[in-house]
């Protein structure tokens, strides 16, 4: 069981990154996922990918806006077995206008459904942002899940909170992981049980990062920038710390928590943005800068050897856009326990009362029941 995997707005390679270091041996079989064609709008995003997932398989990544995109250049690369597809969060993001299928980039995950209906893979795995489950008041993501299941799929969608599974980032993503229902295969959300809370300080510090390695440039801070910093203690930011009147920020209105906050050492990071003006950064415990590229992909768990391409602010913005790979590792190997009947360690969806509210049965009730068992009888 070798799933070829075809991935939609595939980002940097943080989805793909997991799928291919995902591997189980079970009875003489081996499942593991292998990497058909990606794309992507972004030329650096599509650079990195290359460069990562697939360096001597470039002509399999397609970088073109989606939107112009003839998905039968996809079917003459490869058939799949299996899609992703992180389908952009502008409009769903509780930081903005949040349009939600309103906007000019929510209507986008009709491209995934489109590819998943014209692909019918075995599986699929979409992802998003925490405040789409609110978007449209609640009609958006019902939208997306029901019409994900008419396309023959059963549905399982959860709010992952990647800390719990070790991430050094609190960073919440909705995961919807479907699969086709006449495979009588059922999926349970992992449990977050077992995994140690890594902090910042231990991702960043341990082992030090090389003084060579790519993606270490420093960020030029001015003065003002310092002297402000110097006020800020662990876990402040420039609206709760006690800093002198000559530097506080002149803000009106709503006053956003992350603006200059400095990372509290003892924790796991708040959540790696890519985008933002002055003060968004992310900035040090100890030191008065803001983090090196480097030390935002360690908190996104992508491993030193993975180089992003492109200037400073464009390898900002991939990092931040993308999925912790070692996070989604975790949901990608339930996956593969799934099909392999392999019984691991499963927790209730907290997307349920949300479900039941919306009177939605989205997964095969025999495959779902069938799964539980295989999961409470470990």
């Amino acid at each position: 069981m070798i799933f070829k995997f075809g991935e939609l707005f595939c980002g940097p390679g943080g989805l793909a990154w997991a799928a291919k270091n995902t591997s189980i041996n079970f009875n003489h079989k081996q499942f593991s996922i292998r990497h058909s064609w990606a794309t992507d709008y972004d030329k650096d995003t599509c650079d990195t990918y290359r460069a990562n997932i697939c360096p001597k398989m470039p002509e399999t990544v397609i970088c073109k806006d989606i939107r112009k995109l003839d998905y039968s250049k996809l079917e003459k690369l490869s058939s799949v077995d299996a899609i992703a597809f992180g389908f952009p969060c502008n409009d769903f993001s509780i930081v903005g206008e949040q349009k939600g299928i309103n906007g000019v980039y929510g209507p986008l995950y009709t491209y995934g459904v489109k590819a998943v209906s014209r692909f019918k893979p075995m599986w699929f795995l979409a992802e998003n942002v925490g405040g789409l489950r609110n978007a449209n008041d609640g009609s958006a993501f019902t939208k997306i899940l029901q019409s994900l299941f008419d396309e023959g799929y059963s549905v399982y969608p959860h709010l992952y909170k990647f800390e719990k599974y070790g991430v050094p980032q609190a960073r919440h993503r909705i995961i919807i992981v479907g699969i086709r229902k006449d495979l009588n295969v059922g999926f349970n959300i992992p449990s977050g049980n077992g995994y140690t809370v890594k902090t910042c300080r231990e991702a960043i510090e341990e082992p030090p990062i090389n003084k060579n390695a790519s993606n270490q440039e420093f960020t030029k801070q001015s003065k003002t920038v310092i002297e402000r910093l110097k006020y800020i203690k662990p876990g402040e930011n420039a609206f709760t710390a006690n800093i002198p009147e000559h530097l506080q920020l002149n803000v009106k209105g709503a006053k956003i928590s992350q603006i200059y906050k400095r990372l509290d050492p003892n924790k796991p990071a708040y959540t790696v943005t890519g985008s933002g003006g002055g003060g968004t950064h992310v900035y040090h415990w100890k030191e008065n800068r803001a983090l090196t590229n480097r030390e935002r992909a360690r908190l996104q768990t992508f491993p030193d050897n993975f180089t992003f391409c492109g200037a400073k602010e464009s390898v900002r913005k991939q990092i931040g856009m993308a999925v912790p790979p070692q996070g989604v590792q975790i949901i990608f190997q339930a996956i593969l326990k799934s099909f392999a009947g392999i019984k691991y360690e499963c927790e209730e969806s907290n997307m349920t009362p949300f479900l039941q509210q919306e009177n939605l049965t989205i997964y095969n009730v025999a495959s779902f029941q069938k799964q539980l068992r295989i999961c409470e009888t470990q």
